[in-house]
């Protein structure tokens, strides 16, 4: 049986598309045997960025997004079934491999074993926890997403008015990155409802056997309405009646499954860090427009919101470490950069700066976080204006660049 199910998995693998969408990253395979781990959102085209990577290689696969295979009490049998069906590959490609019990010994054996190992998940505890306690020093991570808008913009840029870029930016903003929305002309709306609640109940509510969840699903769609926006804990349990360690402990959950994610006000001092509200960003835009229960696109939310998971993918990758920024005048910077020790960038986001209240008030925010924090890269994004110029306000000046998003985004890979 167990023979027949990997042999199954083999065909439909072999049936992915053939119209492959690059992504930015590239898989090599490390000459130390080390456990090439790779890690991200259900569904953000995981298996299709190994298969395609190790096409020349034909590994031999299984996944256990399968209750029959996750039902094996001899994991030797799956991979003698494996070995027969490949013809004893080279290499051993585990996909979803959190769902297996006790996966991390499974793996552990088999490294030690000498078998070459790539294991995909799609949960963050993967490396914060069962990776980082079993298999220290012995694996290597990469981190894949939904697209980003330059792995989401087939056309070469150079041939686009920047009108059709800024039209190309804000049907990516509504519609989201995940691969069977970009590629596969699936309905966003319908498509990333399913995908939502399959992340709650398969990445959370089964995986933590929870038997009341009715507060997650409630916590879930009250933040994705309202991402990009600062929170307490003791807020949330008050607008949704719900203890404040539940409330901790629902969101520590749909944080590992990445559909959310938050950054914490920026202070020299960690214990400050920890006592501050947390600002609150979901991990791919499509699910605002497909989860909203407001009227009006509200895109000053989405732009700031396409930064924070575009920095937040560069902290991941161990580039940076992001935080928002509040000063004693409750004047806020929205993200600041840190590098090392030195905060090396400090960035605004605003749709429309053509507001003269709204630029003043950014500006200032900016000029007075950049004295406080020792740093002249300050930059404020937006959706139209490309310029550098010297600002002050009262003594304090700095030259400030402002940015369209797209062309942001794009600098960056993101």
């Amino acid at each position: 049986m167990i023979v027949e199910r990997i042999r199954s998995q083999k065909k439909d693998l072999e049936s992915l598309p053939v119209d492959y969408r690059k992504r930015t990253k590239v898989l090599v395979l490390e000459p130390y045997s080390l456990i090439t781990v790779i890690i991200g959102p259900r569904r953000a085209g995981k298996s299709t960025f190994v298969i395609n990577a190790l096409k020349d290689m034909k590994p031999g696969y299984a996944n256990f997004d399968d209750e029959l295979l996750t039902a094996v009490s001899n994991y030797d049998d799956i991979v003698g079934a494996i070995d027969q069906v490949y013809n004893k590959p080279d290499i051993l490609f585990f996909d979803e491999i959190q769902n297996l019990p006790k996966w991390e010994l499974f793996v552990n054996r088999l490294h030690r074993q000498g078998r070459k190992l790539v294991i995909t998940g799609s949960n963050s505890n993967l490396l914060s926890g069962e990776l980082a306690t079993h298999l220290t020093g012995r694996y290597v991570p990469v981190n894949i997403f939904p697209f980003s808008f330059t792995e989401y913009l087939r056309t070469d840029r150079v041939t686009l008015t920047p009108q059709e870029l800024s039209n190309e930016l804000m049907n990516y903003l509504e519609s989201g990155g995940f691969p069977e929305v970009v590629t596969g002309n699936r309905p966003a709306g319908d498509y990333l409802r399913v995908l939502h609640d399959s992340i709650i109940f398969k990445d959370i509510i089964t995986r933590y056997s929870l038997r009341k969840f009715d507060g997650l699903i409630d916590l879930a769609r009250y933040l994705i309405n309202n991402s990009a926006t600062e929170f307490s804990d003791n807020q949330l349990a008050t607008v949704l009646n719900l203890s404040v360690h539940t409330i901790k402990r629902f969101f520590s959950y749909l944080e590992n499954a990445f559909l959310l994610f938050h950054l914490e006000r920026f202070s020299y001092k960690v214990k400050e860090r920890i006592r501050y509200n947390k600002k609150i960003f979901v991990f791919d835009t499509g699910f605002i427009t497909s989860l909203s229960t407001q009227f009006t696109a509200n895109y000053g939310k989405y732009f700031e919101t396409l930064v924070g998971i575009t920095l937040k993918k560069e902290s991941l990758d161990g580039k940076c470490e992001i935080f928002y920024y509040k000063n004693q005048q409750n004047e806020e910077v929205d993200f600041v950069v840190r590098k090392g020790l030195e905060v090396s960038e400090l960035i605004q986001v605003a749709y429309s700066v053509e507001n003269p209240k709204t630029l003043e008030r950014e500006i200032r925010a900016l000029l007075k976080a950049g004295k406080d924090l020792k740093c002249d890269n300050l930059t404020i994004l937006n959706s139209s204006v490309t310029d550098e110029r010297e600002h002050s306000w009262f003594g304090t000046t700095g030259k400030i660049k402002f940015k369209r998003l797209d062309d942001w985004l794009l600098e960056r890979g993101g």
